[in-house]
């Protein structure tokens, strides 16, 4: 089931969320659910606060940038109560885009490679470094576990530039191709 994604001003993207045990009703259907949604909104990553629930989950699906980006490993995971426990000095800047930000990409500094503490969807516990665009589509969603955008990654200027188009997204004038709500 498509589940609609929730778009800038909402309150729970702002919201630090809460771990959860292998009892989660439904999880399995749950992390189904946030692929067919990832998928249809033509993404490759979707944190639980974009569908509306405050708990430590992402999903990504690097595969989907093989055919461009030659340096990717290609990882199709759900990760559960993650914590990032190193990461490198030496970062990157690249471009980013967030399905709750629609129709808005952004430059933003991230750590070259992460290491990240995670429970799978089957509750087996991994430790595991990723490296270059698996690392930084983590950390994105990783981020909005924490309640940040990349919008707060950026300085005061950048964010002035382009307040007009969030205003237009958060009054629903900036419309995605995909299923999503304003809530505020």
């Amino acid at each position: 089931m498509i589940l609609p994604i929730h778009i800038y001003n909402s309150k729970i993207l702002k919201t630090k969320t809460k771990e959860i045990d292998k009892n989660f009703k439904a999880l399995s259907e749950l992390i189904k659910n946030m692929f067919e949604t990832m998928y249809s909104a033509n993404g490759v990553g979707l944190a639980a606060p974009q569908v509306g629930l405050p708990i430590r989950l992402f999903i990504i699906d690097s595969y989907q940038l093989k055919n461009n980006i030659p340096k990717i490993i290609g990882i199709k995971q759900a990760f559960i109560n993650p914590l990032i426990v190193n990461y490198s000095e030496e970062e990157n800047i690249d471009t980013e885009s967030c399905l709750s930000l629609p129709n808005l990409k952004l430059t933003i500094k991230r750590k070259n490679w992460i290491t990240i503490n995670y429970f799978d969807e089957n509750f087996n516990f991994k430790k595991e470094t990723f490296y270059d665009y698996e690392a930084r589509i983590i950390q994105h969603e990783y981020d909005h576990l924490e309640g940040i955008l990349i919008i707060d990654k950026i300085n005061p200027i950048e964010k002035k530039l382009i307040n007009l188009k969030l205003n237009y997204i958060a009054r629903g004038k900036i419309k995605p191709n995909y299923k999503y709500i304003i809530k505020k």
